[in-house]
């Protein structure tokens, strides 16, 4: 018996030069990986924004309504291709929106955001984002875009 494994994923908000600058100063060994590396950043609330399309809503919510036991299964729930579903997953989950819960082979898509809020500063680049409930221990997470 295989036991399911949580992956869960956290945005975080980095602009485009400061992600280039970080990663050339590891490369060039002037400094540690962060340890936020590994996890997925949003350059903007624009990205996150064009994320959530009344499509991909309406897949949020079949997930978090019916909690597929597969990819498979939710793509036959929604009536959309797998490989449409799959992609439309990974860039949610590129961001933090869904994780998998992974037994053997099978990925089970699951929510991991209750609600999000996208606090915008029109003056400079300053963006918030915060993920409420759904995280692996039901606190919100704010990300600041730097």
């Amino acid at each position: 018996m295989t036991v399911p494994r949580t992956v869960p994923r956290r945005p975080r908000v980095q602009s485009f030069r400061s992600l280039r600058d970080e990663m050339v100063a590891v490369a060039r060994g002037e400094r540690r990986a962060p340890p936020h590396a590994a996890h997925p950043s949003v350059h903007s609330a624009d990205l996150m924004a064009r994320l959530l399309t009344v499509e991909n809503r309406a897949l949020l919510a079949a997930i978090r309504r019916s909690k597929p036991a597969s990819v498979a299964a939710l793509a036959a729930l929604t009536n959309r291709a797998p490989s449409n579903v799959t992609r439309t997953l990974d860039k949610l989950a590129a961001v933090g929106l869904v994780h998998f819960e992974v037994t053997g082979r099978r990925k089970a898509p699951r929510t991991a955001a209750g609600r999000i809020i996208i606090e915008i500063d029109p003056f400079r680049q300053a963006d918030v984002i915060r993920i409420v409930g759904g995280s692996p221990r039901g606190r919100s997470r704010a990300t600041r875009h730097r």
